[in-house]
């Protein structure tokens, strides 16, 4: 089904969306009506710069959407994602003041996820944690997360997603049942049911289901999740005790990585071949007749095994039409995970004075990325293989805190400790014949014909917090600091070019301070200094695992971690009619790691690890809403970065690549959001523009990847308050633009395969009901 876009304007002519309103702090028993219905919330109080998105928000967007989309309207937010729904993890990507994702601290009701990369090694994407319809809020922290945070790659602000109350949904006395029906372009189905018992102030629970599935908007795959999620809260006297259980079964066909000139030759639909097994075995077999002899890049395979150039050989054959080799379509890709999260938790008061909060999780994971790869031929003569990344994982883990108050000071005491034992390989499966593949990406291969590399990776971290709050009336002060020791041992099972052995990253004294005084009940100004380091990743497609052997031992001991100093200066302003926040910012950055990516990311080489020196970011930001009254509100965001390299970089070769003075990769320098929203006697909705300046994705700066306008809308109608319909449309003017850069990694110059194409111009429609 398509809803056409006449449709869809007439509509929002004459219902026009509904974005949150901004308060000063959560909705409490002091709070009046206006700021109670409030969905988005400013921090106040907070030495930091911190906003909160209610669940009232998220579920404005296409159900099953990324709650990370919901956030990329706040400043300094760059989500990236080339599908509609911002799920599809390949090419997801987020960065809050140019620190990328992976230096961005992720939980789920204090829960660590990691960094939430696509090869995750020490958590999951949070859209394998929670259908979006269970999330109670999103708590977004620019510059510096709050000091107990669970995460050691944290360097800048954190993303904190917590789970909502099963009291929420309990609404019909003692029972609450939804269920919800989309479907959409690309036929796009997703169908949730979630069931709630108990008593608002008792023992209370939820169950619910999901299942999404959506066709490629580009070439032909489907990309689909089954989700089931449990929650439950016992009270006992004072005592509270609550329970988590989620299942996530996620498959997605990948699209295909493009470099400008790959856009320029094949255009903006190009894509994988499959199901055109046939043109794939005759793109593979044309590779056949290149040079086998020498690789100047190095192989990555054992003893020259698979020793393929690409390297064209005088005579050699072209390629068809405009294609000009191997990498310009694959067969397939793919990306499989399963995960299972569990977790148990206790709050109980200490006395008067004091509480404790501790929690206790289990998390396994058992995944793996598919590539059609021309580079290496099957066993049995058909001129490619399926090439894996494999994953498993166990993480357990606890942490907790002891809050007690002593006058006007309220002290906080805290620690997490996590194991991780985490399998990462490589490894080859043969295709059937030339004529069927005999296997299907949907599925986990079997009986692999060869084994690149197989390394086990224990992972221990322990980490501590201390903090007093000390409450002067007008003047809030924050005053603490954590520490952490982690430890990663890489042990070979299968042993190629990448490095085994141990390495280690130890600080335990990383100060916090800050400052938020009240001007008036109206306005105050914030203030606040983090100090923060990074610790390394445990994994052979990333940090120093993933250079060669030699290199690790080169640097094992000598290794810097990546160091942060934040500094932010912001005021807050709020009444019934405006509420808003301006804030600067200067980020000093230390022994700054960046990997370069070696061939083509399906080659699989290892990568070249870089001490890029210092960068330094500095900043603005404001957002402010505007109640216009009669159901009508005007929200809008913007922020200015300037992040640049401040040192040159020497490679082995000693050939100098001339960063200094270069902007960071995927950072732009402008972000601009603005939404008109209603709500008002049943209807509601929200037309939001969202503006991005350039973006470059080479370490000089040779390569870049212009601005865009992206126009989303949602209009809908409450019948009842137990049923609803909803229609959303994402880049509603059908904007061609490109949405992810650094998918394959980013090079010091060249145009490389490492762009993902936005989708254009999809509808959806949903159906939600309850009792």
């Amino acid at each position: 089904m398509r809803i056409t876009t006449a449709l869809l304007l007439a509509s929002t002519a004459i219902i026009l969306p509904a974005v949150p309103a901004f308060a000063e702090e959560l909705p409490s028993a002091e709070t009046d009506a206006t700021e109670s219905a409030n969905i988005v919330v400013f921090g106040r109080g907070e030495t930091r710069q911190v906003q909160e998105i209610q669940s009232q928000d998220i579920v404005t967007l296409t159900p099953g959407t990324n709650p990370l989309k919901a956030i990329e309207k706040l400043p300094s937010v760059n989500f990236q994602s080339s599908d509609p729904f911002g799920a599809y993890e390949w090419s997801q990507r987020v960065t809050i003041r140019s620190f990328s994702q992976n230096q961005l601290g992720f939980t789920f009701d204090g829960i660590p996820l990691g960094d939430m990369s696509y090869g995750n090694h020490n958590g999951l994407h949070i859209t394998r944690a929670i259908s979006s319809e269970n999330i109670g809020s999103v708590r977004v922290s620019q510059g510096a997360g709050s000091i107990g945070t669970q995460a050691t790659n944290a360097l800048g602000g954190t993303v904190e997603t917590f789970s909502a109350d099963p009291a929420d949904y309990l609404t019909n006395g003692n029972l609450g049942a939804q269920g919800n029906l989309t479907y959409g372009s690309n036929e796009t189905w997703r169908a949730f049911a979630r069931l709630a018992l108990g008593t608002r102030d008792g023992i209370r629970g939820y169950a619910s289901y999901g299942y999404g599935s959506t066709d490629k908007f580009r070439g032909e795959g489907v990309q689909d999740q089954h989700m089931g999620n449990a929650k439950v809260v016992i009270p006992v006297g004072d005592v509270t005790v609550d329970g988590w259980l989620s299942y996530s079964d996620r498959r997605e066909n990948d699209y295909q990585d493009m470099s400008k000139a790959m856009i320029a030759r094949l255009g903006w639909d190009w894509d994988n071949t499959f199901p055109d097994y046939a043109r794939a075995i005759d793109y593979a077999s044309r590779l056949n007749d290149v040079d086998l002899v020498s690789n100047s890049g190095g192989s990555p395979f054992p003893d020259g095994l698979f020793d393929y150039s690409g390297a064209p050989v005088a005579g050699g054959q072209v390629y068809p039409g405009n294609v000009t080799g191997p990498d310009d379509a694959y067969y397939d890709a793919a990306g499989l995970r399963k995960d299972w999260l569990g977790a148990i938790g206790l709050s109980a008061p200490l006395g008067e004075q004091a509480s404790l909060k501790i929690k206790g999780y289990y998390h396994h994971n058992k995944g793996m990325g598919l590539w059609a790869t021309p580079y290496q031929p099957s066993p049995n003569g058909v001129p490619m293989s399926v090439r894996t990344t494999e994953y498993e994982m166990d993480r357990i883990g606890v942490f907790g805190s002891v809050d007690f108050a002593l006058g006007i000071q309220n002290f906080t005491v805290g620690g997490w400790y996590e194991n991780n034992q985490f399998n990462q390989a490589r490894r080859f499966y043969a295709f059937a014949s030339r004529t069927d593949p005999g296997l299907s990406f949907r599925d986990y291969p079997k009986n692999p014909f060869a084994t690149q590399w197989e390394f086990d990776f224990t992972t221990d971290t322990v980490q501590y917090h201390v903090q007093d709050r000390i409450d002067l009336g007008m003047v809030t002060i924050n005053l603490g600091w954590k520490g952490f020791k982690v430890t990663n041992k890489a042990e070979a099972g299968v042993q190629a070019t990448f490095p085994e052995g141990k390495i280690k990253v130890e600080d335990w004294f990383q100060p916090h301070a800050g400052v938020a005084f009240e001007l008036s009940p109206e306005a105050e100004v914030f203030a606040g200094f983090t100090q923060a380091t990074r610790a390394f990743a445990s994994a052979t497609t990333a940090g120093p695992f993933s250079t060669n052997q030699l290199g690790f031992d080169a640097i094992r001991d000598d290794l810097k971690p990546e160091q942060s100093d934040t500094y932010e200066l912001g005021l807050r302003y709020h009444n019934s009619v405006f509420n808003g926040v301006i804030g600067a910012y200067l980020v000093n950055f230390r022994n700054r790691l960046l990997s370069v990516q070696v061939g083509s990311p399906i080659q699989g080489f290892a990568a070249a690890l870089q001490n890029v020196g210092k960068v330094r970011s500095i900043g603005i930001e404001a957002a402010g809403t505007l109640q216009l009254g009669g159901g009508f509100s005007l929200f809008g965001s913007y922020s200015y970065t300037d992040a640049t390299y401040r040192d040159d970089v020497v490679d082995a070769s000693g050939a100098v690549a001339p960063i200094e003075g270069k902007t960071v990769v995927d950072s732009p320098r402008h972000l601009a959001r603005g939404e008109i929203n209603y709500e008002r006697e049943g209807a509601f909705g929200r037309i939001g523009v969202n503006y991005m300046s350039r973006r470059y994705y080479t370490y000089t700066n040779d390569q870049s990847v212009p601005g865009r306008v992206i126009v989303d809308a949602t209009v809908g109608y409450r019948f009842t308050d137990r049923l609803e319909l909803q229609l959303n449309a994402t880049n509603l003017l059908d904007k061609r633009y490109i949405s992810t850069v650094g998918s394959g990694g980013f090079s010091n110059s060249g145009d490389g395969q490492t762009l993902l194409i936005g989708a254009p111009s999809q509808f959806f429609a949903t159906i939600k009901a309850g009792f």
